[in-house]
């Protein structure tokens, strides 16, 4: 693409004639004259370095003139390395970082040992919105004009970057993401589907679409139960994922879900079986409800493969010429002026020798 100029004021380009009006002016103006009772002395002398002078003059200061006017219609070239683009989507993305996302148990690469379940999440999200290669060769465009956030959830949700379109930042947040343990254990879907909604519905209104990716391994297992006097102070209920569903469902909010976690290994108990089975049937649900889809995820593969899928459902549209930082030359133009004007100066007081200069 051309390094093309524009003019933040270029109405003022309509002043360039006077810059000819000026040189017009500085060549018809009367000057000064030394009388003297007989020219027969300068017979000799030709008038050549005064025409010089007096043209030379007239086009410096004429070029002086638009340069200035060059610089108040102020004149820039975009840095193209800060181009947005014309629209993009809002996306929160929240990912279960319960003590179960620790395990080191997904394949990353064929040439790498497991890695855990959150630092595989941490990877391909990064990929997913900044781009570059994947482990299989395939290459993810990046998403500079998405508003991305993040939340993060055990048992309570945590909002850890709200929607930006600073990427960098989101990325060190990511990176510094840890399994949580101890009191906050526990998956908590509802609450956390929940706070990711309302942050999403207090987006720019001019984003096209509203995107949600739940990521999770296991099943919302953080229960508060409802209260028959709700006069008591400081009692609550838990949201249920479906019930958050519903409120994204209507608020025009897809969801799309990632089940990290595996199936049941071999003899695991009746109780572990229909946990993990509710889970999956739980994630399925809630993007069923609201026009997402649901991925298996517990490989490195099946991962980059939903997050693909999910770059082609939520493909941005194209950059328009706007760009967040322009390089701005007024100053040079008015300071080409000044030195313009400056060497008019000097030339008419030494080489050119006039009785009157301006």
């Amino acid at each position: 693409m051309p390094y093309a100029i524009s003019f933040t004021n270029p109405e003022f380009l309509w002043l360039t004639p006077l810059a000819l009006g000026l040189a017009w002016w500085w060549l018809v103006q009367p000057r000064p004259a030394l009388r003297f009772s007989a020219l027969s002395r300068f017979a000799a002398r030709r008038g050549g370095r005064a025409t010089v002078a007096l043209g030379c003059g007239a086009a410096l200061r004429s070029l002086a003139c638009c340069a200035l006017i060059v610089a108040c219609a102020g004149p820039r070239r975009p840095d193209l390395q800060t181009r947005l683009p014309a629209e993009g989507i809002a996306l929160m993305m929240a990912i279960d970082n319960s003590g179960s996302m620790g395990a080191a148990d997904v394949t990353w690469n064929a040439n790498s040992p497991p890695i855990s379940r959150l630092e595989a999440a941490k990877r391909a999200f990064k990929l997913f919105i900044g781009g570059g290669e994947a482990p299989d060769g395939t290459r993810f465009e990046p998403r500079p004009g998405d508003a991305v956030g993040l939340i993060t959830f055990a048992a309570i949700p945590r909002v850890e970057c709200p929607l930006t379109l600073n990427h960098s930042v989101l990325f060190q947040v990511i990176d510094a993401l840890e399994p949580r343990t101890g009191v906050d254990a526990g998956t908590n879907i509802g609450d956390s589907l929940a706070e990711a909604i309302a942050r999403l519905d207090g987006a720019r209104s001019n984003r096209q679409a509203k995107v949600l990716i739940l990521m999770s391994d296991g099943e919302h297992n953080i229960y508060k139960e409802d209260v028959p006097n709700a006069q008591q102070p400081g009692i609550d209920r838990t949201i249920r994922p479906r019930e958050a569903a519903q409120l994204a469902a209507a608020l025009g909010i897809r969801v799309y879900t990632l089940d990290t976690g595996d199936d049941p290994p071999p003899g695991a108990s009746p109780e572990a079986v229909a946990q993990r089975l509710a889970g999956r049937r739980t994630l399925q649900a809630i993007a069923e409800m609201t026009g997402g889809r649901s991925f298996p995820a517990a490989r490195g593969d099946e991962l980059l493969a939903a997050y693909r899928e999910i770059s082609e459902l939520e493909k941005t549209r194209d950059e328009a010429p706007i760009y967040r930082r322009y390089f701005e030359y007024s100053s040079w133009f008015a300071g080409a002026a000044f030195v313009l004007l400056l060497i008019a100066h000097l030339l008419e007081r030494t080489l050119w020798r006039v009785v009157t200069s301006w």
